[in-house]
């Protein structure tokens, strides 16, 4: 099959949410099991139970196939209003460290993250599809602290989106170094230590 009939064959009949949410969770099993270079679309067609072509209906290949297998996973994360900027920074993190520790998102979001070192599409498609979907979270955060008076706003438009990528950056960063890199536990001793050191340079620090 041609990538031109491949192409044509996405136009056709509407999606099955279900066969979408069988593969997706087909794909992080066969992650776990084969890792990256063992995996191939033919086994997690099988594991899914739906034919190969089903598979390339809805993705070019298997680096789109697996970022949207992590993408769903992250798309679980929540912020309820706890009632303070530093209570819904505490339970974000603890929120995302009990995310990592699941050995589907460890391994599937370890194993695009090293791939995409040597690749800059899947590089481009990680932060479209994780980290951009992702700052929506920052963004609530940040706005309802806001609206709570715990922080400034931000009139400049440029600036409050530089500031909003840094936190995300920070957070994300550190969880992931501390689980996946250190190999240390994300607690809630940990996170609460996390938390004041974030939130009195966010409160305290003024951008030169």
């Amino acid at each position: 099959m041609s990538d031109s009939d491949l192409r044509a064959g996405r136009t056709g009949r509407p999606r099955s949410p279900a066969a979408d949410a069988a593969i997706l969770e087909a794909t992080r099993a066969s992650l776990v099991d084969l890792g990256w270079s063992k995996l191939t679309m033919g086994d997690v067609a099988a594991r899914a139970g739906v034919a190969k072509t089903t598979l390339y209906r809805r993705w070019a290949g298997k680096n789109e196939l697996v970022v949207d297998a992590v993408a769903v996973l992250f798309d679980e994360l929540e912020l309820p209003d706890r009632g303070s900027l530093a209570a819904d920074v505490q339970g974000v993190v603890l929120q995302f460290a009990a995310l990592l520790e699941r050995p589907e998102t460890r391994t599937a979001l370890m194993a695009v993250v090293a791939e995409s070192t040597r690749d800059e599409s899947l590089r481009l498609r990680i932060r479209d599809s994780i980290v951009e979907r992702q700052k929506r979270l920052v963004l609530e955060g940040r706005l309802r602290a806001q609206r709570r008076g715990e922080l400034p706003v931000e009139t400049d438009a440029s600036a409050a989106d530089r500031t909003a990528d840094l936190i995300f950056d920070v957070i994300a960063g550190a969880v992931v170094h501390r689980m996946l890199v250190s190999a240390e536990p994300v607690d809630a001793d940990w996170a609460g230590r996390f938390t004041v050191l974030l939130l009195s340079g966010l409160t305290g620090a003024r951008a030169g």
